[in-house]
């Protein structure tokens, strides 16, 4: 059966996408899917997350261009489950590259057959780039599914839209028929703040049973596990953030349809952390 590809975008930056795509594929991973993560990021921001090194030649940026095969560009991460194919600067050039080749909205698409079918990966997600250019595009058009992290902040409602917008249009230009949205993710939520309660109130009216009902609460130790290389679950197992990305994983694999792989034992000392819907951590 071939792997759903689920694209993780918003063209706004600093909304929590690269931190959501690297903690929910961990968290997915942990409940024992094989989970595949590409960074199509030129920034690099979730390869650098995963502790994986820029290597020149180690990205997409070939495979795009058709020379050379997407699956020899998969790297094993450190955390078990996660394979990852890294970004690097390349990438900043591909999109001036791709708008000179006349099917340039279907490169990832033609790329990613092969992961589709025989890469093993129970899951496929792509990190888009913070914008609406032709790699993220390129997601839209190669993915079953997006997923939007949207910021609890004033501006929200007017750019899940503006994304919302552009999927119809690729899905009913014959571009991506497919192309479902999965859902809307509300980030760095802080409790304290009217703001924060008033926005996921405000998209959750507008937009009803496509918001989660996991909250990513704004945590000092979220903004931090970047910096080691690590998702939140591996540098803080105990933090709010980690357990709501497990929670929020759940939800996911629920939505999918996922069944529950085979559970392996969990050690003596495993206490599992109820995810708070607020609060700092």
């Amino acid at each position: 059966m071939a792997a759903p590809v689920i694209a993780v975008a918003n063209q706004k930056g600093g909304v929590g996408k690269t931190t959501t795509a690297v903690n929910l594929c961990a968290a997915l991973a942990e409940l024992g899917h094989r989970i595949l993560l590409v960074d199509l990021d030129p920034q690099a921001n979730a390869t650098s997350g995963l502790g994986v090194e820029k290597s020149p030649g180690g990205s997409a940026y070939l495979p795009l261009l058709g020379e050379a095969p997407l699956p020899e560009k998969i790297q094993a991460t450190r955390f078990k489950g996660l394979d990852l194919i890294p970004s690097e600067i390349d990438m900043c050039g591909v999109e001036v590259e791709l708008t000179r080749m006349e099917d340039y909205a279907f490169r990832l698409r033609e790329a990613m057959k092969p992961l589709r079918e025989g890469s093993g990966h129970r899951l496929i997600f792509i990190d888009c780039p913070p914008s609406l250019g032709v790699l993220t595009v390129n997601a839209l058009t190669a993915a079953d599914f997006l997923l939007a992290p949207v910021q609890c902040e004033y501006y929200a409602l007017e750019g899940v839209s503006m994304l919302i917008e552009l999927t119809e249009q690729i899905r009913n230009s014959a571009m991506n028929p497919r192309l479902k949205l999965l859902g809307i993710l509300m980030t760095m939520f802080d409790a304290r703040t009217k703001l924060s309660r008033q926005v996921v109130e405000d998209v959750r009216e507008h937009f009803g049973e496509l918001v989660f009902e996991t909250v990513i609460p704004r945590t000092t130790r979220l903004a931090e596990a970047p910096s080691h290389g690590m998702p939140i679950m591996d540098y803080d197992p105990y933090s709010v953030a980690t357990a709501a990305y497990q929670v929020f994983a759940q939800e996911v694999a629920a939505r999918l349809g996922l069944q529950e792989p085979p559970s392996e034992p969990k050690p003596a000392a495993y206490r599992p952390v109820p995810a708070p819907r607020t609060g700092e951590g």
